[in-house]
């Protein structure tokens, strides 16, 4: 079985910063792209932000600049360092990982985490 559980949400003031990771453990040979995604009550869960296993990253156009994503392929996890952070940042943050389970079966099933709050008071 596969696992993804994140850490590192909270409570924080406009402006402040917090750092968000994400474990995957479990049946992994490989994983591909991993990524942050976000909800916010009434609201449908968006893409925040994307890494592939080779680096690359993309961003929604309302973290650019502030959100960094990052991953360490020798430890299945992947951060997401957010800065000056907004109250319209406020969500339920989800982690997600393209995960291949066995060397003989290439397929990538995905994978999500429980969600961790993040909360910014204004």
């Amino acid at each position: 079985q596969v696992q993804l559980v994140e850490s590192g949400g909270g409570l924080v003031q406009a402006g402040g910063s917090l750092r968000l990771s994400c474990a995957a453990s479990g049946s992994i040979f490989s994983i591909g792209a991993m990524g942050w995604y976000r909800q916010a009550p009434g609201n449908q869960r968006e893409l925040v932000a994307r890494i592939t296993s080779g680096g690359t990253t993309n961003y929604t156009d309302s973290v650019k600049g502030r959100f960094t994503i990052s991953r360490d392929n020798a430890k299945n996890t992947v951060h997401l360092q957010m800065n000056s952070l907004k109250p319209e940042d406020t969500a339920v943050y989800y982690c997600n990982a393209d995960i291949q389970r066995t060397a003989w079966v290439s397929y990538k099933y995905n994978y999500w985490g429980q969600g961790t709050q993040v909360t910014v008071s204004s």
